[in-house]
């Protein structure tokens, strides 16, 4: 059985293990400010236009067959593809769920009656 941990002791916290009240907390990041004015730094520099423009080069270059630029605008839009076997997985799950064999899942489930 583990100790209770102080109230208030040397490591602040109460007798449930939470923070007790006129803790300081942490040290934070200690690059946080610093971060915070390179960006505001990098906003006030690149404006709408410049990101107008930016973006027409990224398209042209994937039109242009430029792979690392069509994988960029393709995560910049759409988003991170799900694994290529994510269905096969579920479907397989499903069955072994199911007890249905070779069936797929959904075949499964409308056969059950659970559409």
């Amino acid at each position: 059985m583990t100790p209770a941990p102080s109230p208030n002791g040397p490591d602040g916290r109460d007798r449930r293990g939470r923070f007790a009240y006129g803790n300081p907390g942490g040290p934070g990041n200690p690059h946080a400010a610093q971060v915070a004015r390179l960006r505001s730094a990098l906003l006030e520099a690149v404006k709408e236009a410049d990101m107008k423009a930016v973006a027409r080069r990224l398209v042209k270059l994937a039109r242009e067959g430029d792979v690392p630029a069509i994988r960029e605008l393709l995560l910049r839009t759409i988003g991170k593809p799900l694994e290529a076997d994510l269905i096969g997985r579920i479907e397989a799950i499903e069955r072994a769920l199911c007890g249905t064999g070779g069936q797929h899942g959904s075949e499964a489930t409308i056969g059950q009656g659970r559409a």
